[in-house]
């Protein structure tokens, strides 16, 4: 019984509309409404800017590793790293849930990439940070949050499956899926990618005007 209310209150965390609060209290809109029409981090860099976009993603990390931390609240599984190790899973999936369909915002939410590594920065802290510097390496590159996104997914299970050979079954079938979760959900965004039409973040500002100068 315990366990299920745990896993509730997570789906109510992940459930927390930060990008639709953020949209509404700073420019009094939906954030639905505009760009690829989700709420989530990458949009809101789209239409928000990277300031706005920042704030969202950092917020939306953060539910991920407060639903995976609520395992504390158990003591019987402090002492059971099987049973804890399933239990975080399951409450990081339940806060992911909770950003892609969230009841507070009508059950239309965003992709939960942010609460995804949230929830792996809370579980295996030196594989999610690793990802996490993929996403930044791309996104400096290319400005293109999504395909940022997307190999930072991508690098999850050739971490935990190659370079750290990680022997916890369930982290090798998460790592997978999450892998197969983010192609599906960014179908979309790879196909615009490949046309050339999907939208860059205005992060590097200066360092686009001196490009530009240049040319």
């Amino acid at each position: 019984m315990k366990e299920l209310l745990i896993i509730v209150i997570a789906y109510f965390i992940g459930s927390i509309p930060s990008a639709l609060i953020v949209s509404k209290k700073f420019f009094g809109v939906d954030i639905r409404d505009y760009g690829s029409g989700n709420m989530g981090a990458t949009n809101t860099f789209r239409v928000l800017g990277s300031r706005y976009g920042t704030i969202v993603m950092i917020f939306d990390i953060l539910k991920g590793m407060a639903a995976v931390g609520l395992y504390n609240f158990l003591p019987a599984y402090l002492n059971d790293e099987w049973a804890r190790t399933n239990l975080m899973v399951g409450l990081g999936l339940a806060a992911v849930v909770g950003h892609v369909f969230p009841i507070f915002a009508q059950f239309k939410g965003g992709k939960g990439v942010a609460t995804l590594f949230g929830m792996m920065l809370a579980i295996q802290p030196v594989i999610a940070g690793s990802c996490v510097g993929v996403f930044l390496l791309v996104l400096f590159l290319t400005r293109y949050v999504s395909l940022s996104s997307i190999l930072a997914g991508l690098s999850l299970p050739i971490c935990v499956l190659w370079i750290w050979n990680d022997d916890v079954v369930i982290y090798r079938i998460f790592a997978v899926l999450v892998a197969v979760l983010i192609l599906l959900t960014h179908q979309k965004n790879i196909m615009k990618i490949l046309r050339g039409s999907e939208s860059r973040v205005p992060i590097f500002k200066s360092r686009d005007r001196r490009r530009a100068r240049r040319k």
